[in-house]
């Protein structure tokens, strides 16, 4: 028999009772699961709505400014190790291209969305190896490009068939 807390417990009561604890602590733990699954943010800025730039904001930790030009809106996230992301959106929100510069590559899962697939699949190793090239897509209905080295990261998503009229992909930053 053990002591605990004054009382005498025989070893049938002791597992009992970690049982008993071990049922409320899963179930707890279930509980915070399922609620910090539904506190995540959809993530899919490239294609994806407005709502997808704030998105970002919050998952890159970075400052917003977004300025208006005559066909699109650009929203500049910049990083506090001094990247800085634009996404470009059109006049109903939908983010049809990214661009980056820093000193480090930016989560492109993150930024490319829906898209991250197409292009890692685009970018995949060939004979176990990957070629020491820039990352890059060149598609009809989206164009990718990344280059750079640590310190100095650079690159550019584009929907071409999601820009608004008008828009020159000279415009990009």
């Amino acid at each position: 028999m053990t002591q605990e807390g004054g009382l005498r417990l025989g070893r049938n009561e002791i597992g009992t009772l970690g049982d008993a604890v071990s049922r409320r602590a899963g179930a707890f733990l279930a509980v915070i699961c399922a609620y910090l699954s539904l506190a995540v943010p959809a993530h899919a800025a490239l294609g994806g709505a407005y709502d997808s730039v704030e998105a970002d904001r919050l998952h890159l930790s970075a400052k917003l400014n977004s300025t208006a030009a005559a066909t699109h809106t650009v929203h500049a996230l910049t990083m506090a190790n001094g990247e800085v992301t634009r996404e470009y959106a059109r006049g109903d929100g939908v983010v049809f291209a990214v661009t980056w510069r820093g000193p480090a590559r930016p989560d492109l899962r993150q930024l490319l969305g829906g898209y991250f697939d197409r292009f890692q699949s685009d970018n995949a190793m060939r004979g176990g190896r990957r070629a020491r090239r820039p990352l890059a897509v060149n598609r009809t209905d989206m164009i990718v490009q990344s280059a750079g080295h640590p310190g100095a990261f650079r690159g550019v998503a584009y929907l071409p068939k999601l820009a608004p009229s008008g828009f020159s992909p000279k415009d990009l930053e």
